[in-house]
């Protein structure tokens, strides 16, 4: 039977990403003599050429070795698990959490929740993709999410989900505009308008149909997929934009132009703010943790 330990995977684990066994001793800060030495032992004790090295030609995993790193590293994230899962038992938490974020929530939500979770377990390692719907939805079906943090719109069956806060949709206007001074905006005021539209799922399609509810036509004066370059163009006075409401906004764009957030008038656009795990999945206690954080942070913070 072959026997290496996990120091050993832990090491050519990285390999795939190196051109040569120079850069991979460089990033795990060690020797490259140390990491040649580990990688000979390692093929003597598999029975297998793993690695074919040439001085000046850098260094090429062969097949048998790209699959070994492959499951090299399955290995090591089963191992942080069950570390990680005993000390939960021991009444700690450590280890990792994979945590997904839309887009356009990503700047208000994430910076106190990564903030406070630091300070609160500090042996909590929170990897973070930001992405719209789509992709995050897909990250969690395929597993590499523990949680996503997304709008309550258009989900899919199979999904277990938490409210994180209350949110609705928000007319935002340079400080300029007239309709700026209104206590509430009305969508068909804002209809012969141009709309500075956010072009990401499932804000696109959600905001067309607002409009459709009410029988009115956008005029559309662009469509981008960033929510700093909406604030933007709206500061510059070019339109206005339809976006909900969140924490931690400032009434500034990017570039320091004032901005004023108004309710439109009826409520529209009523949703929560959701975490979302596929069914059957039962969050680990360092998730459960990030969420339960998350939730009374945010809530408090979003504005009422």
């Amino acid at each position: 039977m072959a026997r290496f330990t996990l120091r050993q995977l832990e090491l050519f684990s990285v390999l795939p990403d190196h051109p040569t066994l120079g850069s991979a001793a460089k990033a795990l800060h060690v020797s490259e003599s140390a990491l040649s030495h580990a990688l000979t032992e390692l093929e003597a004790a598999v029975g297998e050429q793993l690695c074919v090295r040439r001085k000046a030609r850098g260094m090429n995993l062969t097949p048998t070795g790209r699959h070994f790193a492959a499951r090299a590293r399955e290995i090591l994230r089963s191992t942080d698990t069950l570390v990680g899962e005993l000390a939960e038992v021991r009444g700690e938490l450590r280890g990792p959490v994979a945590l997904g974020c839309y887009t356009g929530l990503a700047s208000n939500v994430l910076p106190e929740v990564l903030e406070g979770m630091g300070r609160l377990h500090p042996e909590v390692e929170i990897g973070i993709v930001v992405g719209d719907h789509t992709e995050l939805l897909a990250a969690l079906d395929e597993g590499s999410l523990d949680l996503a943090i997304v709008y309550d719109i258009g989900l899919p069956p199979g999904l277990q989900r938490s409210v994180v806060y209350e949110t609705e949709v928000m007319a935002v206007l340079a400080d300029s505009n007239p309709l700026a001074r209104q206590v509430d905006v009305d969508l068909a005021d804002l209809a012969r308008l141009p709309l500075i539209m956010l072009d990401t799922a499932p804000s696109t399609g959600y905001t067309q149909l607002m409009f459709s509810q009410r029988e009115l036509n956008p005029r559309i004066g662009a469509v981008v997929p960033q929510i700093d370059l909406v604030r933007a163009l709206v500061g510059r006075g070019l339109g206005y934009s339809l976006l909900m409401s969140r924490p931690h906004q400032i009434p500034v764009s990017s570039e320091g132009r004032p901005l004023v957030t108004r309710p439109l008038r009826p409520r529209s656009g009523v949703t929560s703010v959701v975490a979302i795990w596929p069914t059957g999945a039962r969050p680990s206690k360092r998730a459960q943790a990030v969420l339960d954080y998350a939730v009374q942070v945010l809530e408090a913070a979003e504005p009422h």
